[in-house]
């Protein structure tokens, strides 16, 4: 497990990262409904830049490892609409928070060749 996560390391934070803009994106998107223009385009670009990492995480390991990564946005989408938007947090929802992050973990460590 610690060969793999070794290996795809530099990728792995990259794609993590990539998330998290992504997710900040999406948030500036939903509050400029409400709250203006500037937020849409603050998402885009926010949006754009997650992209971007995206990519360029590629370089540094291998997709079956890296694209799950992105499963992190959905925890975070969860944990800012509870904190920012005010939306519920069921004990499905952080069940299932919980869920995706044992599986990013065990993903992240499951690249090692016998």
């Amino acid at each position: 497990m610690r060969e793999s996560f070794e290996k795809n390391k530099k990728g792995v934070i990259i794609m993590i990262f990539a998330a998290v803009f992504a997710c900040l994106g999406q948030l500036l998107w939903k509050l400029s409904v409400t709250d203006g223009v500037l937020y849409l385009l603050a998402g885009f670009v926010l949006y754009a830049v997650g992209a971007l990492l995206m990519l360029t995480a590629y370089r540094f390991g291998s997709v079956s490892v890296l694209q799950p990564m992105l499963s992190t946005n959905y925890v975070l989408s969860a944990v800012l609409g509870f904190a920012v938007l005010k939306e519920p947090m069921t004990v499905l929802k952080a069940a299932g928070i919980v869920i995706i992050t044992f599986g990013v973990i065990l993903i992240g460590g499951g690249d090692a060749q016998s």
